[in-house]
């Protein structure tokens, strides 16, 4: 049985660590990180707007690991939106291009998982409560 390396982190964590390397050998460090996984998940894309540069920085690790590993991404955001939530058009147009050249996208539509195991859990909890 093969074993394969999973990377789970928020796409914000992500840029976060790559833009605050403090020297060039810390800077390869972080994106080694980022590179190795057989599979990366990058949670949360479109929660909020990317920093400046911030879409170079997501940019790289795509052209990177495009071809080589897998990448997944998570989002609430239609795709159309995601130029704007990038604020780069050409990373932007990159990053769809290489995202969803072999892309499966799972549409989810409904109420939220979390929520609704919240829900399950805080009325399992007033029902032990009150017997």
């Amino acid at each position: 049985m093969a074993d394969f390396q999973v990377l789970y982190c928020s796409v914000f964590e992500l840029v976060r660590k790559l833009q605050a390397a403090p020297t060039p050998a810390d800077a390869r460090r972080t994106l080694v990180r980022y590179l190795k996984p057989d599979l990366l998940c990058l949670d949360a894309f479109g929660m909020k707007s990317f920093p400046p540069k911030g879409a170079e920085a997501l940019l790289e690790i795509i052209v990177r690991r495009h071809r080589n590993h897998s990448t997944l991404m998570t989002s609430n955001r239609p795709i159309k939106e995601w130029e704007g939530l990038l604020r780069d058009v050409r990373a932007a147009t990159a990053v769809l291009d290489r995202e969803l050249e072999r892309a499966e996208i799972v549409r989810m539509q409904g109420r939220s998982y979390r929520l609704r195991n919240a829900a399950i859990m805080s009325g399992a909890r007033k029902k032990a409560n009150n017997p």
